[in-house]
């Protein structure tokens, strides 16, 4: 496929899906001028760090920069610009420094921003893990002396800020959250225990089953007032409470923004062939599955939606619209706490009414299957290299298992 050598891709978006997606764009074969426009002043940078080894000090933010491959060194980068505007009739995008540009096609990867509690109390003292600039003024209110820590929220994000603050020697660590257990919602009820055993036996403390009604202080956090009346001390207070889609800058081109933006089966948005999206920001129909359009927030996603999306996006440039498949990942995650490891391939969160232990003990490592009408749709370890290993075996089957009907 020989793409069309002018026009301009507009990529919104300068995160990993942004980068993805002008190095893909060249390596589909389009030579026209790519822009990448992005709120944040960095180049793009591994986010899963910032909750781990950023936030403990491991490691350098130098460290986290990708390098963008030599075939988009001629990118033009646009970096500390947002997005305010588009009209995708017109194919322009309005940015805040007042310049509109036009483009002939479009790269929606404008992905997440943290979601924030709305109680009375003050600010100061309640953080969120999103950007470097989060993990670093986190880190400095975690290593002051005798802080007490409350993680609002028992996800990812949080129990892995809440391992990571217990590692840095923090003595006062407590879980909030409305559900039973940390991560059922994703991983369901034997994972959830045997995450919160490991927690706890490291010196997490959870306050579950309990929602957040306030925060106690005057210009700073001095506590954290959960519904039940119940005041926990917080000197450090972390929100990691969900994410809302950065889509405001796409209303009034009527295209579905109630989760992200809804994309078709080849990532196209709203019927358009010249518009895509990548990235977490994407809510698509995996054909993998039953085609009910999710979003994932996985690491691998970035990755495999630019791929995908640029294909789709280079073909229509060149005018061989229809060429690509439709898109059928398989989700991948990992998350790091303490001194285990979570790894998953495929989609537990379809088969958490079937859960089987396929090697190992809870109580241990564990390897653990997802099923939905007697066919695995997913794997998940915890444990040590061992189980992430296990896991990692299962990775063909799950290629190859046919699409799932509905």
């Amino acid at each position: 496929m020989a793409a069309t050598m002018t026009g301009r891709v507009v990529v919104v978006g300068a995160s990993m899906g942004g980068l993805r997606a002008a190095e893909q764009l060249r390596a589909a074969g389009w030579t026209g001028a790519i822009t990448v426009v992005g709120d944040e002043p960095h180049m793009p940078y591994n986010r899963p760090p910032l909750s781990k080894e950023v936030l403990a000090g491991k490691v350098p933010f130098e460290s986290l920069t990708f390098t963008p491959k030599a075939a988009a060194a001629d990118v033009e980068w646009r970096l500390g610009t947002k997005a305010v505007a588009a009209r995708l009739d017109e194919r322009t995008v309005e940015f805040d420094d007042g310049e509109t540009v036009r483009y002939d096609g479009l790269v929606v990867a404008t992905g997440m921003r943290p979601r924030r509690l709305r109680c009375p109390g003050p600010l100061h003292g309640r953080h969120t893990v999103r950007t470097l600039a989060d993990a670093q003024d986190l880190r400095d209110e975690l290593t002051r002396p005798g802080a007490r820590v409350v993680v609002v929220g028992a996800g990812f994000i949080g129990c892995e800020v809440a391992a990571t603050a217990v590692g840095l020697g923090v003595h006062e660590v407590t879980v909030v959250d409305p559900l039973p257990l940390p991560m059922v919602g994703p991983l369901g009820e034997l994972l959830g225990r045997a995450l919160l055993k490991r927690h706890e036996e490291r010196g997490v403390r959870f306050a579950l089953g309990q929602g957040v009604a306030g925060f106690e202080g005057e210009d700073r956090v001095t506590g954290v007032v959960l519904g039940d009346g119940t005041v926990l001390p917080a000197d450090v207070v972390v929100e990691s409470v969900g994410s809302i889609a950065n889509v405001e800058w796409l209303q009034g081109n009527g295209l579905d923004l109630s989760d992200g933006v809804l994309t078709d089966e080849r990532l196209r948005i709203g019927g358009r062939p010249d518009a895509v999206a990548v990235g977490d920001v994407a809510r698509f129909p995996n054909a993998r599955y039953d085609g009910v359009p999710r979003r994932v927030e996985h690491w691998s996603i970035p990755t495999d939606t630019a791929k995908h999306a640029a294909k789709v996006l280079a073909a229509h440039l060149a005018g061989a619209d229809g060429e690509v498949a439709p898109f059928a990942p398989l989700p991948t995650f990992w998350s790091d706490q303490h001194g285990f490891r979570l790894q998953s391939f495929g989609a537990p969160v379809l088969g958490k009414d079937d859960v089987r232990v396929l090697d190992g003990d809870p109580e241990d490592d564990v390897l653990v299957g997802f099923h939905t009408g007697g066919r695995l749709v997913g794997v998940v370890a915890l444990g040590g290299q061992a189980a992430a290993m296990g896991a990692a075996r299962y990775r063909a089957q799950l290629l190859k298992s046919p699409a799932l009907t509905v």
